[in-house]
């Protein structure tokens, strides 16, 4: 029961580090202001695409570092259950504006992405 209430907890941050990765490209492509009709359609097609693809795979990132950082440090440091949530919340939104600024650099910056 303990491993089952562990996962369904990992999947909730999971599921919400995935939102964050999803809204962090929303910012960077900013809005779809493509036609809906015509050549448009096709245009508006490639902007979800690229908006829930490029997302999930930073959505990902994210979580990904999240849970090695929840796993080998703030469990072993946080013995309290209301702080902890706390400061897993600050910590995602830490490890999201870290991956933000490392994508930023790699796409604007240096030209790699």
């Amino acid at each position: 029961m303990k491993y089952l209430k562990q996962l369904l907890t990992y999947l909730i941050w999971t599921s919400l580090s995935l939102l964050l990765g999803i809204g962090y490209m929303r910012i960077v492509l900013g809005p779809n202001n493509v036609s809906k009709e015509g050549l448009g359609y096709l245009f508006h097609l490639f902007y979800n695409w690229g908006l829930f693809h490029v997302g999930l795979v930073v959505g990902f990132v994210i979580a990904f570092l999240f849970i090695l950082v929840d796993f080998f440090y703030l469990k072993k440091r946080f013995k309290k259950k209301d702080k902890l949530i706390i400061v897993r919340f600050g910590s995602l939104l830490t490890i999201t504006i870290v991956v933000a600024a490392i994508h930023y650099i790699l796409e604007k910056v240096i030209d790699v992405i």
